[in-house]
C-alpha cells in the first residue's frame, strides 16, 4: 500500500472503534474513489447492509452536474430509501476521508433528505 491509502486505512479503524451502527440507528458509511461516490446504510449487530446508493444509479447517472452535486443527490436517494425503510437516524461513518468536499455534500443531501446524525 502507499502512504496515502495506509494512512486513510489507519484513520479508518480508528473511527470504526469508536462508530458502529444498529438497527434502530445503522451506519451511513462512505466510500469516495476518483469517479464515484458509494453510500451505504449499515446495521453492524448482524453485518448487512440495509440500504445503498450510489452515482451510479440510473437516476443520478443521468443527471449531468459535477461530481459535488451528483454527491448531494446520493446523499438525498440514501435517505429516501432510509425513511422507506422507517430508519430516521444514523450514524455516520466518513470512511477516513476529510470531512470536506464530496463526503460533506453527501452529509447535506442526506440531511436535507430527511436524516438525523
Amino acid at each position: 500500500m502507499n502512504n496515502k491509502s495506509s494512512a486513510r486505512q489507519k484513520i479508518k479503524f480508528r473511527i470504526r472503534k469508536k462508530v458502529s451502527g444498529v438497527g434502530v440507528k445503522p451506519r451511513l458509511s462512505v466510500f469516495r474513489s476518483n469517479s464515484d461516490i458509494y453510500a451505504q446504510l449499515i446495521n453492524d449487530d448482524n453485518g448487512t447492509t440495509l440500504a445503498s446508493a450510489s452515482s451510479k444509479d440510473k437516476d443520478i447517472l443521468a443527471q449531468k452536474v459535477n461530481k459535488t452535486e451528483k454527491s448531494k443527490l446520493v446523499g438525498n436517494a440514501i435517505a429516501k430509501k432510509a425513511s422507506e425503510l422507517g430508519v430516521t437516524t444514523v450514524v455516520f461513518d466518513r470512511g477516513g476521508y476529510i470531512y470536506h468536499g464530496r463526503v460533506k455534500a453527501v452529509a447535506e443531501g442526506a440531511r436535507e433528505g430527511g436524516l438525523q446524525f
